[in-house]
């Protein structure tokens, strides 16, 4: 039984990795989060030390070892996109290995450093890239794969797109300050680069073509693909038939004008990616590396408009 301690336990996806802590085997000794309502606790780990303060925290995270012997060996990360660096950080001094919620941190050369830290703790870094252990999209690198070998220099045509509904909340809260969440692409759209790049090679040209608040899209020319994506939070964009069947979510991979059905599947993926990381197999700062290089120049490039070849939603932005 391995110890875990939890930072943003009160987070939309906080349940996820205290469930997969407690069907793996495992012990949640400590939990953070400035927001005190926090029953969900109670239906997982109610006998688990919960802080709000940091400073608090850490001194617990601190004493606890000193005090019964042993250690904390896994920090789950679930909280707010600017704060995963430091807190990755604050895992790896204190001897235990980071498990962090995408994006991992919110530019490369935040990577270049954790590695550093890596080397000099001997602690590792895990992100959640849950796509990866997601059985269509498996199957469907399993089919690029036997695609490739029989034609390496083939490109496929991709389009990307997902929307899920946000609230005026949203634009409030932290995820809707760029500077903090590192803006759509990197708040909803991170894991989606990384499965792309993952089963069709690395970025090799990136373009934006709309940006605003709550949307961005664009396109990427990997080493086997033609990638048209759109990623928004704005409700008015999903398609009439979804909205109509009371969905507030929608998400669609077409690969050559095949769609890659994989709306569910996704209840089970956390516990999965727990497994693999208890067993040594997790995903790492290398893993991780590609997808935030392509989020952090998506940030920094101006939009160029309709022009070239945009993913026919954009019209719907354009258009009202």
């Amino acid at each position: 039984m391995k110890n875990f301690a939890l930072i943003g336990a009160a987070g939309y996806i906080a349940p996820r990795h205290m469930k997969a802590i407690k069907e793996t085997g495992n012990n949640l000794i400590a939990a953070l989060d400035p927001y005190d309502g926090i029953g969900i606790m109670d239906s997982n780990f109610p006998q688990a030390n919960f802080f709000t303060e940091f400073e608090r925290f850490d001194r617990f995270v601190d004493k606890w070892h000193r005090d019964s012997g042993k250690k904390i060996d896994y920090v789950s990360i679930c909280s707010p996109n600017y704060l995963h660096d430091s807190h990755i950080r604050f895992a790896l001094k204190n001897g235990a290995d980071a498990i962090s919620e995408k994006p991992l941190v919110l530019n490369p050369w935040n990577v270049d450093q954790l590695k550093l830290i890596e080397q000099e703790t001997g602690n590792k870094v895990y992100n959640i890239l849950q796509l990866r252990l997601h059985p269509s999209i498996i199957a469907l690198k399993k089919r690029v794969e036997k695609g490739l070998k029989e034609n390496p220099n083939r490109v496929y045509d991709i389009d990307l797109t997902y929307l899920t509904s946000r609230g005026k909340w949203y634009f409030v809260s932290w995820k809707g300050d760029e500077a903090k969440s590192g803006g759509i692409a990197s708040n909803i759209g991170v894991h989606f680069y990384d499965m792309l790049c993952w089963i069709f090679g690395g970025v090799e040209e990136n373009i934006v073509h709309l940006k605003t608040p709550d949307t961005n899209a664009g396109y990427l020319k990997l080493k086997n693909a033609n990638v048209r994506w759109f990623l928004s939070v704005n409700y008015n964009y999903i398609p009439e038939d979804v909205r109509l069947s009371g969905l507030t979510t929608y998400r669609s991979i077409s690969v050559d004008d095949d769609e890659i059905e994989f709306s569910g599947g996704f209840a089970d993926l956390h516990t999965r990616s727990y497994e693999e990381i208890l067993k040594g197999n997790g995903f790492g700062l290398d893993e991780a590396y590609g997808s935030i290089n392509t989020v952090s120049e998506i940030r920094s490039l101006r939009p160029i408009g309709l022009k070239g070849d945009y993913h026919p939603f954009c019209k719907k932005v354009i258009n009202g």
